[in-house]
């Protein structure tokens, strides 16, 4: 009587691509390997011809031993990374297990993954720290170890990744300073988002840096003037941190820094660029939750490409300037674009509201006014609404200037 039973499902899917990763006139004929076959379940009777499953074979017969790629992202496996036959697959290039369950530490034995060039251990649960052995897999281009609950800080033997362009390490329990990572020249994209990162940023950052993302963490201190010259910079993101002093003014006039974003953090004031930012390239620009004082920056308006700008919650007096009303109500042509998103509520302004903005119909654009020191900005008005506006008991213990 035939034993019956059923092949997990991701097993199978995780061998077709083990087998579909091997080059065909590498497959000796009558091999292991060659015999696969998925016309039927692998184990669907222990007695018969097609009976493979388990598939005994050794992992360094010739062809399984140059699998160049194995990816069983959202597969459903469990366990522990370091008992899995890629460590036996020495041309491997490609291994991503991401959206998994694998746990325990990470391996420090893919270092012998010579010739790795991308390893997906995102979402999954490992622990434990990252292995300093990582940082000599000098061909690896892609590393995401991101969404796990890896502890420890980041080796600085990172600095070895010398191909590395992408690095995804959001979401985890890392702490530390970031190490200095200058001489991965050809790194574009750093996520380090969501950790207990503390200390303060790096001297030097590598030049080829499209977007940093570093909010939610611990860093604290000043933005590093070294960030002036990274030319390709589009986004910058350092967001819930504990940054102070001045908003540095070459972020203002970068040459290619599109999104920035700053928000809670204790930054006091912003400085004005030079140019006054008429060559700036910025199309986003998030300061809100900061301790920043004084008028509003006169020069914010004058940016042609600045769409969005959320100043909200900080300590801004004064009356707000009519190029900030103008630049809302604008049609947008000459090139220049029109605020579609102004939030300036939570701030100590006062005066009356700009003319041109009690023109402004809510459709239009997303404007935010409340819970300021304005006069006559009753809740008819879109921009007005959210919250009322501040007693005159606290705006002049704020400031007796305000009337």
């Amino acid at each position: 009587m035939g034993a019956e039973s059923k092949t997990y499902w991701g097993d199978i899917e995780a061998l077709k691509q083990l087998k579909n990763g091997v080059e065909p006139s590498s497959v000796t004929p009558g091999s292991c390997l060659s015999s696969w076959d998925f016309t039927v379940d692998p184990c669907d009777s222990l007695f018969s011809e097609r009976f493979s499953c388990g598939f005994r074979c050794d992992l360094t017969v010739s062809g399984l031993s140059r699998v160049t790629e194995v990816s069983l992202d959202s597969a459903g496996y469990s366990g522990s990374l370091s008992s899995a036959p890629w460590n036996n697959l020495p041309y491997l290039q490609t291994l991503d297990v991401s959206n998994n369950f694998f746990s325990g530490w990470i391996p420090a034995s893919l270092a012998n993954l010579t010739r790795l060039t991308r390893l997906g251990l995102s979402r999954n649960t490992f622990s434990g720290e990252i292995p300093a052995s990582i940082g000599s897999l000098s061909s690896l281009e892609e590393l995401y170890l991101d969404n796990n609950n890896i502890q420890g800080s980041i080796p600085t033997s990172f600095n070895g990744l010398v191909s590395l362009r992408r690095l995804e390490i959001q979401s985890n329990k890392i702490s530390g300073e970031l190490p200095e990572l200058g001489s991965l020249k050809n790194l574009y994209f750093l996520d380090a988002s969501n950790n207990a990162i503390s200390g303060y940023l790096p001297s030097t950052f590598p030049p080829s840096l499209v977007q940093i993302s570093m909010r939610n963490n611990m860093i604290q201190g000043t933005i590093p003037q070294s960030l002036k010259y990274l030319n390709f910079l589009q986004v910058l993101d350092l967001s819930h941190n504990k940054l102070t002093d001045s908003v540095p003014y070459f972020l203002f006039n970068h040459p290619s820094l599109q999104q920035l974003t700053l928000s809670f953090n204790s930054f006091t004031s912003v400085q004005s660029p030079s140019d006054l930012g008429t060559q700036s390239e910025l199309i986003a620009v998030d300061l809100s939750n900061n301790e920043l004082q004084g008028w509003l920056p006169p020069f914010l308006p004058l940016m042609p490409k600045l769409s969005a700008l959320s100043l909200e919650y900080n300590k801004f007096s004064g009356m707000i300037p009519a190029q900030y009303a103008l630049k809302t109500v604008m049609s947008g042509s000459g090139g220049i674009a029109p605020f579609a998103r102004l939030l300036l509520g939570g701030n100590y302004l006062f005066g009356p509201i700009p003319g041109p903005l009690l023109l402004l119909k809510p459709d239009s654009a997303t404007v935010s006014l409340a819970d300021n020191c304005l006069i006559r900005c009753p809740m008819r008005f879109f921009f007005c609404q959210g919250a009322y506006q501040k007693s005159l008991v606290e705006c002049k213990r704020f400031s007796p200037v305000i009337p």
